[in-house]
């Protein structure tokens, strides 16, 4: 499984950004998705989830509310959806794909990753 990030970019604090994560290869509705950043000098944090069926969805708490993940298995694509962009939110966002729902939150347990794509905000 290939996975393809973007739609980052540089905006303002307020502001909203949609990126996609895009997969090719061996891709299966049934692969549970996520969302993780990684700001300078800082640990890789989970951001958010989305199960391969149902689907069920789970958010850090530093995005809850303002962040929204989702996937159209037509198009072998999952979104994130962030409103009210804040300074600290500016990182390279990743996304990954693993087969068990289990342990969502850690990256670790991922097997597929993109590349990530850069999203800065301005205060």
């Amino acid at each position: 499984v290939q996975l393809q990030a973007s739609g980052g970019g540089l905006v303002q604090a307020g502001d909203s950004l949609r990126l996609s994560c895009v997969a090719s290869g061996r891709t299966s509705n049934n692969y549970h998705m996520g969302w993780f950043r990684q700001a300078p000098g800082k640990e890789r944090e989970f951001v958010a989830a989305i199960s391969g069926s149902g689907p069920r969805t789970y958010y850090a708490d530093s995005v809850k509310g303002r962040f929204t993940i989702s996937r159209d298995d037509s198009k072998n694509t999952v979104y994130l959806r962030m409103n009210s962009l804040k300074p600290e939110d500016t990182a390279l966002y990743s996304c990954a794909a693993k087969s068990t729902w289990y342990s969502f939150s850690v990256y670790m347990e991922y097997t597929y990753w993109g590349q990530g794509t850069l999203v800065t905000v301005s205060s």
